[in-house]
């Protein structure tokens, strides 16, 4: 991941842009990205365009990954701590095959 967020800076440093990645507006950005992957399934859609998929993906993660950066968060850290987190929220004997919130098990 980090060639990767390189070379978001580098992206964002040669337009000027890194003064709009704040934490509230890439926070902002990334519901807006997830809103426009969501459209691909609106109306039930059973052929979604996998390109456009893959963009909305990619614009998710990328303002994900320049949120990780901007707190100086170690993203397999961080991912590793919530998976632990939700393990004893979830635990297999009540969660399996349960789609519940873990306050509802």
């Amino acid at each position: 991941m980090d060639s990767i967020i390189k070379r978001l800076r580098k992206f964002a440093k040669d337009r000027d842009w890194e003064k709009f990645h704040t934490p509230d507006n890439l926070a902002k950005s990334i519901s807006i990205e997830a809103s426009e992957l969501l459209e691909n399934f609106q109306w039930e859609d059973l052929t979604p365009d996998k390109d456009n998929i893959k963009d909305e993906l990619a614009d998710i993660m990328s303002y994900c990954l320049m949120m990780v950066d901007h707190y100086g968060f170690d993203l397999e850290t961080i991912l590793n701590e919530k998976i632990d987190k939700n393990e004893k929220k979830y635990p297999v004997g009540k969660a399996y095959g349960n789609a519940k919130k873990y306050d509802k098990l």
